[in-house]
């Protein structure tokens, strides 16, 4: 079950600071094995021994770091401190940022679209946290931006990757062989993908 912490947007203020505070707290997202919330300064320790790990790296872009150093991870909270609604949230699990869940919308003729991408603590796999935060922000997505579609590349192998999505009723869409190069491999990536009509649908659906 998704609690979602803070006041309703349906308060109204002419005080803008209030405002943004509002619009802050609501990004965290109490679920029932985490909170999702914004990055903040205290994490970078727990975020560099979370994720300089080889085996989170094998699946995630090279850019990446591995390892995955303090100072990666100063970098990152950095970049991600705004007062704006973030593009990514931290997964914490007992106290600790674990693992991150966010989006990126592309730009020109693909402005109508976001990759979605995330990562999770080793420790922490086979749990369902995924499968748990991965509507969420797709939810959170749609609701607060103009994207018409988000999408997931998955690397070859990554089955579990895979069965998130289709859980989160991410559509297969296509497979571009040898589009990605992983480890001085070429590798087939797996497009998946939910359109906004298509989430709009599953809503009703669920009344």
């Amino acid at each position: 079950m998704t609690h979602l912490i803070g006041a309703a947007w349906a308060i109204a203020s002419t005080d803008q600071t209030t405002f943004v505070k509002l619009r802050y707290l609501l990004t965290y997202f109490q679920l029932d094995t985490c909170l999702l919330r914004p990055w903040r300064e205290g994490d970078e320790e727990a975020l560099s021994r979370h994720a300089s790990n080889r085996n989170i790296w094998n699946w995630v872009r090279d850019f990446f770091p591995y390892p995955y150093t303090v100072r990666d991870a100063t970098s990152w909270v950095r970049s991600n401190k705004t007062l704006q609604l973030p593009n990514n949230l931290a997964i914490e699990i007992d106290g600790e940022a674990v693992g991150n869940v966010g989006y990126t919308v592309r730009d020109d003729l693909y402005r109508y679209n976001a990759e979605i991408g995330y990562w999770l603590s080793e420790a922490y796999w086979g749990r369902g946290i995924i499968s748990e935060v991965l509507p969420v922000m797709v939810e959170y997505i749609f609701r607060n931006s103009q994207v018409n579609r988000i999408y997931a590349c998955v690397l070859d192998g990554n089955l579990g990757s895979m069965r998130v999505l289709e859980r989160a009723h991410f559509r297969h869409e296509a497979v571009l062989l040898q589009g990605a190069i992983k480890n001085n491999k070429y590798l087939d990536e797996h497009i998946y993908a939910i359109l906004r009509e298509e989430f709009d649908a599953q809503q009703k659906q669920r009344g």
